[in-house]
């Protein structure tokens, strides 16, 4: 049975990072730094949201984020110009070897976009990047109310690519999704983007690790055969 691959989106797929250029007429030269800080309290409170069981959509997470990471740096922002940038993140910019190697798979791997963004977000910000007509599908974890590494988003994935019964490999540049998904029983495979980066120490090892998407079609050929 073919193995059905299930990408990430938001920092695999596409650059969060790709904010700061936006972000430079507010924060100047802060704007990296605010945009860091953005992301990661955009995943902080989604994982608060699934633990405490008060779903909210992503959409909403990114908002909040938002307005946190300007207070923290005490810039102001409109709500006209915080609309404007919660419109940019629906176009945010791919990265350079998504759609070449999505492209290098198309047919010969069922392709899944798998996401904690809704299903609107997704159609837009992959569509944005000629990147949606490359999958078969779309999963998000709006259909279980709930955030990855949640482990039934990881079930539910499964059952909505059609994987129950088959191989489902994530394809993921968060380490925390990669060991989400080995928890929950997937193949996992780390995009490590960054040389820098260190993948946590929880005995839990990603099925491969590489460090371009152009790397993939070698990494899926080495994995063990299901």
């Amino acid at each position: 049975m073919s193995m059905t691959l299930a990408f990430d989106v938001y920092g695999t797929l596409v650059d969060p990072m790709g904010m700061s250029d936006l972000l430079r007429l507010e924060a100047g030269e802060e704007a990296s730094s605010v945009a860091a800080l953005w992301r990661e309290k955009q995943l902080e409170f989604s994982f608060r949201k699934g633990l405490m069981r008060v779903y909210e959509d992503f959409g909403v997470c990114t908002r909040q984020a938002l307005r946190y990471a300007m207070a923290v740096h005490r810039l102001a922002l409109s709500k006209g110009r915080e609309d404007e940038l919660m419109a940019a993140y629906l176009a945010l910019p791919a990265f350079d070897d998504a759609l070449p190697a999505l492209k290098a798979l198309k047919g010969q791997y069922p392709l899944f976009a798998f996401s904690n963004g809704s299903y609107p977000a997704l159609e837009k910000v992959l569509g944005h990047n000629d990147l949606l007509a490359q999958f078969d599908g779309l999963v998000s974890v709006d259909d279980v109310k709930s955030f990855k590494p949640d482990p039934a988003v990881y079930t539910w994935a499964r059952r909505a690519t059609g994987a129950w019964d088959g191989a489902l490999c994530l394809v993921s540049s968060n380490a925390w999704d990669v060991i989400g998904a080995r928890a929950a029983g997937l193949t996992a495979i780390w995009v490590k983007r960054d040389a820098a980066r260190v993948f946590e120490d929880w005995g839990i090892e990603p099925s491969a690790v590489i460090t371009s998407l152009s790397e993939l079609p070698q990494a899926l050929a080495a994995l063990p055969r299901h």
